[in-house]
């Protein structure tokens, strides 16, 4: 079977979240299951000086932009790759400019990615034409409208990576899209008489998938559907929950280039070395207490506002703290005068890097993820690989992966973590309260840690589970 997946972003090409190792890592899930992945990306800058030499595999007319689509395999992917340098071609991220402002434009940038991802499945790329395509979150949510508007035959499947990103555009872009009529419509793209990318993905795409089964769940409530519940609640025979994985050898703390010291669930003690260097990195002294980790964006999602009124009330309660982040700069205030407040108990470094994540998963002890909603969540698996115990709200994917430290999970010998209700002070407090008793229980900790590393995080499941709504798709 021939899949073209449509994303925005892929690992290890261009990544600013979740989302990039999901779309990088599939297509060598998929493989063992007998099909081929090829991978529509836009041509960022970044992406376009890692493909130097790549072919022109066709030229396209991508909504009034003339374009190239170039063939290369890079990163282990076998990729498109749209080169239309009046759309990508610019400074700043894949979706903000330097100043973190949308552009103003992303409604085209996208929606050609879309068309093009059509004009693919209809057979613009000699040789090549897929039997389905995969598109991922509102910036590829268009594709299923191209194809069905578009007179290509083949099904699709529209993943939803996060529901509160939807790709609402005022209603005036519809006549530049190059969709009939029809198409905005209660049944195609029309949203509250705009035009909505994911919402037209989600009404016009075969399938719908979510990444865990607790979010599939959860967005038909308006709690977590931000508006979109009615639509999920009209297609619920149609939407499946599949739980991400991790691309257990990049994730690998037995031969992690980025651990000062190697280690796996025999030889634990070893995490001693890579614990000492995350204190070293963020100011931390070097008591017993327990480190937490935070690795996350700075968002009202991610629940840092409440992390950023507990920190005294964590430090009171015995544990430590390193975060990685960046977001919010009223947030990053706030965690700097945390730290400021509590020196080496308290780190903070603000921005992101790939090496660091990984030292924190292989020398913190725990790793914090207060989220409010979160449709799977990648760190706490990340965390259970690395023996790093993850400590988090009880809501979609993390209710999925985690598997509570409570007594009957403890005396059962089956806990990996810890789960709390609700994001508040009290409940936050509440489970780093539990983390800190569990962690001066070096028995039972160790044990919770070995479950973890020994939890099946891998893709080898969900690939599975796609690869069965594919040809029932076909």
């Amino acid at each position: 079977m021939k899949l073209l997946s449509v994303s925005s972003e892929a690992f290890p090409l261009i990544k600013t979240g979740g989302l990039a190792d999901v779309v990088g890592a599939l297509p060598a899930a998929l493989a063992p299951e007998g099909i081929e992945m090829r991978t529509l990306l836009p041509g960022y800058p970044a992406v376009m000086e890692r493909i130097k030499g790549a072919k022109v595999a066709a030229r396209v007319s991508a909504l009034g932009v003339e374009a190239r689509v170039l063939a290369v395999t890079e990163g282990g992917l076998d990729l498109f790759v749209l080169d239309a340098p009046a759309l990508y071609d610019r400074p700043g991220g894949p979706y903000t400019d330097a100043t973190g402002t949308d552009w103003p434009d992303n409604w085209h940038r996208f929606a050609a990615l879309s068309f093009v991802a059509g004009e693919i499945a209809k057979g613009l790329v000699p040789g090549f034409v897929p039997d389905l395509v995969h598109a991922h979150d509102w910036q590829a949510g268009l594709v299923p409208a191209y194809l069905r508007f578009g007179g290509a035959h083949q099904p699709s499947v529209m993943t939803i990576h996060n529901i509160a990103f939807q790709g609402q555009f005022r209603a005036d872009i519809f006549s530049q899209l190059g969709l009939p009529d029809a198409a905005h419509g209660i049944d195609g793209i029309e949203y509250y008489g705009d035009v909505g990318f994911l919402k037209g993905g989600m009404q016009l795409a075969d399938a719908i998938t979510t990444v865990s089964p607790t979010y599939a769940q959860e967005i038909l409530h308006p709690e977590f559907g931000m508006g979109l519940e009615g639509v999920v609640a009209a297609k619920r025979d149609r939407v499946i929950g599949i739980v991400n994985g991790i691309d257990t050898t990049e994730w690998n703390p037995a031969q992690d280039p980025h651990l000062p010291a190697k280690y796996g669930p025999r030889r634990l003690p070893k995490r001693s070395a890579n614990r000492a260097a995350v204190q070293d990195a963020f100011g931390l002294d070097d008591g017993p207490e327990p480190i937490l980790c935070v690795i996350s964006r700075l968002t009202w999602q991610k629940g840092m506002d409440v992390l950023a009124d507990s920190l005294d009330d964590l430090v009171r309660a015995g544990a430590k703290l390193a975060l990685l982040g960046s977001g919010d700069r009223g947030l990053e205030g706030a965690l700097h005068a945390g730290a400021a407040r509590h020196p080496g108990k308290i780190g903070v470094k603000i921005g992101y890097s790939e090496p660091m994540s990984h030292l924190l998963q292989g020398g913190a002890d725990a790793i914090l993820i207060p989220s409010r909603f979160e449709p799977c969540g990648l760190t706490q698996l990340y965390g259970l690989r690395y023996g790093c115990v993850p400590v988090v709200a009880r809501t979609g994917g993390l209710n999925d992966t985690v598997v509570d430290a409570n007594m009957a999970g403890v005396r059962a010998g089956v806990a990996t973590g810890v789960q709390f209700t609700g994001v508040t002070r009290t409940a936050l407090i509440g489970a780093v309260e539990r983390t800190v008793a569990l962690h001066a229980q070096p028995d039972i900790w160790q044990r919770i840690q070995v479950n973890g590393m020994r939890a099946d995080v891998g893709w080898e499941q969900s690939a599975r589970e796609y690869a069965a709504l594919y040809r029932s798709l076909m």
